[in-house]
């Protein structure tokens, strides 16, 4: 009854979800979809949800990422509850390691640093630290550590943040846009010989300076891209829109009227901007 009373309790916070989380795992009146789950089956939910957050504060969605935000926390409880019932760890473990994380990288906060420094001298303080709890794991290489399954285009923009603290980086964007030049004609090179393994590879490569062109223009490649996905999908949307007002679709449309329409719509945007 005691249990019944806390999942019913609106106000009784994280313990309540914890609660919610145990009885759903429960072997015997458990959730059978949720005891069926384990780590990796629930691993692409999570960056599904993580992406979610990301799309609500992109739309500024404020009601919306209250919801995601809560999808997110509620995939810590699940990969949590899944560790203890391995004996790995509990949930109240991945708070109490969170909360020394953030103490000992934050000493101008937390400790007896002063807090009279830019941002940029607090970045490089952080990643020192960083560094130095990357070397009592014995990652020593300057790239351990960056997670192979991030992303392609977040996980290139890591990595060449790892290889310039170092200084194995270009001094400006100048550079970047002659390697640019020069990586797109390498692109047409492997497209004129028809060689598909050296097409994907130049391809590759030209991504990865682009990447590197973003870096320092100070550019998130991930939220660039998000970003222009959204605008040709409400662009798109908008050459459905013109479409369906003449009594089409874009299946009746052509290429030349569809252009015409997104240069339309590209003014539109413009004017009500």
């Amino acid at each position: 009854m005691a249990d019944d009373a806390l999942i019913h309790d609106s106000d009784a916070g994280i313990e309540r979800l914890l609660e919610i989380m145990r009885r759903l795992r429960d072997p015997q009146s458990g959730c059978p979809w949720d005891i069926e789950q384990d780590f990796a089956t629930i691993a692409p939910y999570t960056i599904e949800e993580a992406y979610e957050v990301a799309d609500a504060i992109e739309r500024e969605a404020w009601d919306e990422l209250k919801g995601e935000l809560g999808d997110l926390l509620f995939q810590s409880v699940f990969h949590a509850q899944m560790a203890q019932e391995a004996g790995h760890f509990s949930f109240q473990d991945v708070v109490r390691t969170m909360s020394d994380k953030m103490v000992t990288r934050h000493p101008h906060v937390f400790g007896d640093e002063t807090r009279d420094k830019s941002a940029e001298q607090q970045t490089r303080d952080w990643e020192a630290i960083k560094a130095a709890e990357r070397a009592g794991k014995k990652q020593q290489g300057t790239l351990d550590g960056v997670a192979a399954n991030l992303p392609a285009l977040l996980r290139a923009y890591k990595l060449q943040n790892r290889a310039a603290r170092v200084g194995f980086d270009w001094p400006d964007a100048s550079h970047v846009l002659a390697k640019i030049t020069e990586e797109a004609a390498e692109l047409e090179e492997a497209r004129d010989l028809k060689d598909m393994d050296a097409l994907e590879d130049e391809f590759g490569d030209l991504l990865f300076v682009i990447v590197n062109l973003g870096r320092h223009l100070g550019i998130e490649p991930e939220a660039a891209l998000r970003r222009t996905n959204a605008k040709f999908t409400r662009r798109f949307a908008g050459i459905e829109a013109h479409l369906a007002d003449r009594g089409k679709t874009p299946q009746e449309s052509d290429l030349e009227e569809m252009d015409a329409l997104w240069d339309r719509v590209k003014l539109d945007e413009r004017a009500s901007g």
